[in-house]
């Protein structure tokens, strides 16, 4: 049995990553199981979370990357819903993400939106503070190697999501 695939959508909040992962979930031929920052974010607690947010969400965001890593060893295709940022915790949080996946099927999606569209998202969505893609964007990694790039601001995320499948040849 071959690894999986794995597809890392990187991109701030409100960016539009998961909306694009529900299409890709509902079109592509293959599926994929998703991991996701808040996913392991809401496996921690709130009491853990105001203590030492970046200590706890930086253990969990470590163990979603190696649970994506055996999802890929049984053979099953993995999205990654995430933000690769620089933080102390982290560091040098792109270098360890490419050393964890080297020799697995892994590509990166740059999932790209003017960060004042993301502002007036998170307005909308009343569950993100409304500069919450302007903090993150200044703690992104610099120099990631995307395999595609995506702007949700030009996109609908069925487009965004069809440039992806293309791209990355995922539907055979």
């Amino acid at each position: 049995m071959g690894k999986g695939n794995i597809i890392f959508l990187n991109g701030v909040t409100s960016s539009g990553k998961t909306s694009i992962v529900d299409v890709i979930q509902s079109r592509s031929e293959k599926f994929f199981y998703v991991v996701a920052n808040d996913l392991f974010e809401q496996m921690i607690g709130n009491k853990y979370l105001q203590e030492d947010y970046w200590k706890y969400l930086s253990e969990a965001i470590w163990m979603m990357y190696h649970t994506a890593r055996l999802f890929s060893d049984l053979g099953k295709n993995v999205l990654v819903d995430g933000i690769l940022v620089e933080r102390p915790e982290l560091k040098p949080h792109y270098d360890k993400v490419r050393e964890i996946f080297a020799g697995y099927p892994f590509d990166i999606v740059e999932v790209f939106c003017p960060l004042e569209v993301c502002r007036q998202r998170n307005r909308e969505r009343h569950d993100r503070t409304e500069d919450q893609s302007e903090w993150q964007s200044q703690l992104m990694a610099d120099n990631i190697h995307y395999s595609c790039s995506v702007d949700t601001s030009l996109f609908s995320p069925e487009e965004c999501a069809e440039t992806i499948i293309k791209a990355l040849v995922i539907c055979s």
